[in-house]
């Protein structure tokens, strides 16, 4: 089974959110996407650079539950790393400012 290959972010998002259609696994993103922002805003503020460090276990720790318990599919981060974070920072925006177009989530 051949996997779709995708050429720009604007074709891998719809696949992107068509990943996300649990609505647990979105809370565990939107919550892991919460922390690490706040971790940046935090070590950023305090000039403490090690919690920088924690920023990725935070943000994939959630998402990764997400995927493997509730979704029970493969994170597109193995595939896509950086197109994946870019969904995951644009879904949780898009989230949060009630834009999130919900007719990708279904499966």
């Amino acid at each position: 089974m051949s996997e779709t290959r995708y050429h720009s972010f604007a074709e891998f998002y719809p696949y992107y959110l068509s990943e996300h259609a649990d609505p647990t696994s979105r809370k565990l993103h939107y919550l892991g996407t919460a922390l690490a922002l706040g971790l940046m805003l935090w070590a950023a503020l305090s000039a403490n650079w090690l919690l920088l460090l924690a920023v990725p276990l935070a943000g994939y720790f959630f998402a990764w539950v997400g995927h493997f318990f509730f979704e029970k599919n493969r994170p597109a981060t193995f595939t896509y790393p950086l197109w994946s974070l870019l969904g995951d920072f644009r879904m949780f925006f898009e989230a949060i400012t009630g834009k999130l177009d919900h007719s990708h989530f279904h499966r």
